[in-house]
C-alpha cells in the first residue's frame, strides 16, 4: 500500500521567489475548494473584509459612497473578484488582479464585466498614477516576503491622495495556535518571531508560505513605502456571525482580535531610498 505524503509544516526562512511560486501553486490547487467552502459567505458581489464579516457597504473604509463613482480601483489578490463586482455596482471602474489563474477562472465563472489581470503584486503591470484607490481583502500581503516592495508598487500606480486599504490576519494571532476552539486561546509561540510559516513537500520545496509582521512592522512598512496611516481597524466579532472559518470563531473572536485593516493614504513625498 502506497502512503501519500502530506506537506510538512515547519518554520524557516524563504526568499521572495519561493514564496511567490508556493502561493501561485497553492491557490491554483485549492481555489475550487476555497470557493466551494466560502463562496456563500463571500457572496458573488459583496465586499467582505474579513471572516468577522465586516462589509464595506457599512464600513466605508475606501471612502464615502459618492467617492466610488467613476473611481478607478485596483483590487489586489482578488480571488473570484467578489469585491470588484460590488465596486462595479457602486459606479466604480474596478480591475481585479490575482496571482492564481484558477482563482481568476472562478471570477470568469461568476461573471466579470471588468478587467481580470494575472500578475504578481510585487510587479504591477500598470502605468504610474493609474488608479484612485487600491484594496486587498486578505490578498497577497500575508504571503509576500517583501511587503514594502508591494506597497511601493501600489503607491506608484495610485494617483496623489489615493487610498490603499488592506486586511490581514491580526499579528497577535501569530502567537496562538490556528484553532477555533479552546486550544486556540493559549499562547504557543513568540509574537516577535518573524520566521515564516512554511508547508513543504517531500523534496523540501515550499508549497504554502505565510509571513508574519508585528503591528509595529506593518506600520513601519506602510510609512517606508510613502503612505500615511489614516486608520487601523480591528473588527469586533458580531453577534450575528456564528460561522467558523479556519482559526476564526465566535469563541476566539469575542476574546482576541482576528483581523487588522490598514487604511493608508498616498503621501506627497516619495520614500527616501529610491522608491517612487
Amino acid at each position: 500500500m502506497i502512503q501519500e505524503y502530506g506537506p510538512e509544516a515547519t518554520r524557516r526562512h524563504t526568499a521572495g521567489a519561493e514564496s511567490s511560486r508556493a502561493s501561485r501553486g497553492w491557490w491554483d490547487r485549492n481555489a475550487d475548494e476555497y470557493q466551494s467552502e466560502h463562496g456563500t459567505f463571500l457572496g458573488d458581489d459583496r465586499f467582505v473584509w474579513c471572516p468577522e464579516g465586516l462589509d464595506e457597504a457599512e464600513a466605508r473604509l475606501l471612502g464615502p459612497a459618492e467617492s466610488l463613482r467613476n473611481a478607478d480601483v485596483l483590487e489586489i489578490g482578488a480571488g473570484a473578484a467578489q469585491c470588484s463586482r460590488w465596486l462595479l455596482t457602486q459606479g466604480a471602474r474596478p480591475v481585479a488582479l490575482d496571482l492564481s489563474h484558477r482563482q481568476l477562472q472562478h471570477a470568469l465563472r461568476i461573471g466579470a464585466d471588468f478587467p481580470l489581470v494575472e500578475a504578481d503584486a510585487g510587479a504591477l503591470p500598470f502605468a504610474d498614477g493609474s488608479f484612485d484607490l487600491a484594496c486587498s481583502a486578505y490578498g497577497a500581503v500575508p504571503f509576500v516576503a517583501d511587503p514594502v516592495r508591494v506597497f511601493r508598487e501600489v503607491r506608484r500606480v495610485l494617483r496623489p491622495g489615493g487610498r490603499w486599504v488592506f486586511s490581514v490576519t491580526h499579528p497577535v494571532r501569530w502567537a496562538f495556535p490556528d484553532e477555533p476552539g479552546p486550544e486556540g486561546l493559549s499562547v504557543a509561540a513568540s509574537y516577535f518571531d518573524r520566521t515564516p510559516y512554511v508547508e513543504q513537500d517531500e523534496a523540501g520545496r515550499a508549497v504554502y508560505v505565510e509571513h508574519h509582521r508585528t503591528i509595529g512592522d506593518r506600520v513601519r512598512d506602510v510609512v517606508a513605502a510613502g503612505f500615511r496611516l489614516a486608520d487601523l481597524v480591528e473588527p469586533e466579532w458580531p453577534a450575528w456571525n456564528s460561522r467558523e472559518w479556519g482559526g476564526w470563531s465566535p469563541l476566539r473572536g469575542n476574546l482576541i482580535p482576528g483581523t487588522a485593516i490598514f487604511v493608508c493614504e498616498r503621501s506627497g513625498t516619495a520614500p527616501l531610498d529610491g522608491g517612487t
